[in-house]
């Protein structure tokens, strides 16, 4: 299996997931013509997709989608509440309503030869969910725009070999930062993003002996850094109850506006 950022952050956010046999596009938030770069840099197109996966409808996770659909025709799978919602945005064009698969959280949907486990969020939109890949007893996981974790969350992030985990913002940047008070508090609620400290101590929970990589999405352009966040999840790690330190895994960031690294697993 393989996982590949194409872009992450509040400007667009859209993964690539797949297998020799099946390709997966977890959110569409960045265009049809970006899209189709980020995957050329890892070997594949659009022609390459078996499904578009949503975790909301907010518009940095949805913007691409309708131009991407309408032209490929590509299955999308979403919560009844993210379909409702992504269907009464004007903004994305008409998006026929046949390309769309009813997913629920904790009910697996095999799409090719992966299996995918949706599993609820916290998050301010319709229905969230976070999402879980599975082949070949290969596993990864994709946790963002969350406000808070729970343990139902950590029980469904155990065990992988790929975990890409929102790593927002640095709660005093954003405190003393030039947001207005509204969407600081947005943020920094349950149903907001989690913060550099918080997803290192999620982080710590999961930690196994066979993890091959850690990802770090979604960071605030305002309000962090990509040294700050890996630096603030390192200390967490090491310095948390876990047996592990965060020199024991490969811990990346993922970058804003171009693809990253293909973790290859």
């Amino acid at each position: 299996m393989e996982l590949c950022s194409l872009a992450s952050g509040s400007s667009g956010n859209a993964v690539f997931a797949g297998s020799d046999a099946t390709g997966i596009l977890i959110d569409s938030g960045i265009s049809g013509k970006r899209t189709e770069e980020g995957l050329q840099t890892i070997g594949r197109t659009g022609r390459d997709l078996s499904a578009i996966l949503l975790t909301h409808e907010h518009a940095d996770h949805v913007q691409g989608l309708g131009v991407l659909a309408r032209k490929l025709g590509i299955p999308i799978y979403a919560t009844a509440g993210t379909r409702n919602a992504v269907l009464h945005m004007s903004s994305l064009g008409e998006i026929p309503e046949d390309l769309f698969h009813i997913v629920e959280a904790d009910v697996p949907v095999q799409i090719g030869d992966i299996t995918v486990l949706p599993f609820a969020i916290s998050h301010d939109a319709a229905e969230p969910v976070g999402y879980r890949v599975e082949c070949g007893g290969k596993s990864a996981a994709v946790a963002t725009d969350m406000g808070v974790y729970t343990e139902e969350t950590v029980r469904h992030l155990r065990g992988l070999d790929v975990l890409m985990l929102e790593a927002n913002h640095d709660i005093h940047m954003l405190e003393v930062g030039r947001y207005p008070y509204y969407l600081k508090m947005r943020i920094l609620g349950e149903k907001g993003h989690l913060s550099n400290e918080a997803s290192g101590r999620l982080l710590s929970e999961v930690l196994h002996d066979n993890m091959k990589y850690i990802l770090l999405g979604h960071l605030s352009k305002e309000n962090n850094y990509p040294a700050l966040a890996y630096e603030t999840v390192c200390a967490e790690v090491t310095m948390g109850d876990s047996p592990y330190r965060a020199g024991d895994f490969p811990i990346y960031v993922a970058e804003r506006d171009r693809a990253g690294e293909q973790l290859l697993f």
